[in-house]
């Protein structure tokens, strides 16, 4: 260091960051790994001490001595999918606030690597936020009894979960179509093994029934544009006006594949998109159902936090509403 002044950060024990601080030396602990449990003005003198005597808090032995690790993990099924990175940012935001850094993980849809990402995130995190988790229920529970687990999308009784309820945004969607003529209608589902996907057949199944549609399912599997577009053939045959999409990346597609086959969307067929994600750049600007997964994403990390600070389990259900946003891929049957 230029300052002669200071210590190295090596030779800098809490006992010294103590005297300087006017506290003790377990209250110097607890500002660097607890600090939720002392006072602002504490936790800043005890960090002003430490920053005049150079020093650095070393995790690695930190955790060895406190089983603290000072990060959290999010793990996804899709990085590339848009509907994931607000809600990661916002995680990131809230951890990096209350002094963790955050892991991110992409199981790329595949259970097994999901369950090896968090078996290697386990010895160096203090927490998970599982978004879409596609693990079965029984490696999810052996998880959390090892790791806190705050669930997205995926509702397992006893453990906290935030999920997206669809029936809102669907209502909405199924009423908006019908008002306009529509009386069949294709959903494109995603994965069958997805929490969402359930959901969403469920909730479009029970508002087509309350208002006379018909409704058909055209298996995707894995939702990306180019299912969307490849599924174009098949909701043509099918004779519908109108497409509802598991998600906005899959409508994305269906209106490219729709438009290179020289099919005008709205004035020959409806597209609906899921997520809101992608919707007001798509041309034309996609109507869709908003999904707010950086709600989804606050509700997480709120829930994980509070978890690591109190070390006690929550079984906590929150649920965030969608709601319909009509914009320009619906219009009246001709």
């Amino acid at each position: 260091m230029t300052d002669n002044s200071r210590k190295s950060s090596v030779s800098v024990t809490i006992g010294d960051i103590a005297l300087v601080a006017g506290v003790s030396r377990s209250t110097v602990s607890r500002a660097f790994s607890r600090p939720e449990l002392l006072s602002d003005e504490t936790v800043r003198r005890v960090k002003k001490a430490a920053e005049q005597l150079g020093y650095v808090v070393n995790h690695a032995a930190r955790a060895l001595s406190t089983g603290r690790f000072g990060n959290i993990a999010v793990v996804v099924p899709d990085i590339a999918n848009p509907f994931f990175p607000p809600l990661v940012r916002r995680v990131q935001t809230l951890a990096d606030a209350a002094g963790y850094a955050v892991f991110l993980g992409d199981s790329d849809e595949i259970a097994d690597r999901e369950a090896n990402l968090t078996a290697r995130f386990s010895a160096q995190v203090e927490g998970f936020v599982l978004a879409s988790p596609r693990l079965d229920e029984e490696r999810v529970r052996e998880l959390d009894s090892s790791r806190p687990v705050v669930l997205v999308n995926r509702d397992i009784e006893g453990l906290a979960r935030v999920l997206i309820d669809p029936s809102g945004g669907l209502d909405e969607a199924v009423a908006h179509l019908h008002r306009l003529g529509h009386r069949r209608v294709v959903y494109l589902s995603g994965p069958r093994e997805s929490w969402s996907d359930q959901q969403r057949r469920a909730a479009l199944g029970r508002a087509a029934e309350r208002a006379g549609l018909e409704v058909m399912t055209q298996d995707l599997g894995r939702p990306s544009a180019s299912a969307g577009r490849d599924a174009v053939g098949g909701v043509l045959a099918s004779g519908v006006t109108a497409v509802i999409a598991f998600d906005d990346v899959v409508a994305q597609g269906v209106m490219a594949g729709l438009s290179l086959r020289g099919i005008e969307v709205p004035g020959d067929i409806s597209v609906i998109g899921c997520d809101d994600t992608l919707a007001s750049g798509t041309h034309p600007a996609l109507t869709t159902i908003s999904a707010a997964s950086a709600s989804a994403g606050d509700a997480a990390a709120e829930l994980l936090l509070g978890i690591l600070a109190s070390s006690t389990r929550t079984d906590a259900r929150v649920t965030i509403a969608t709601h319909l946003v009509v914009r320009a891929t619906t219009d009246h049957v001709r």
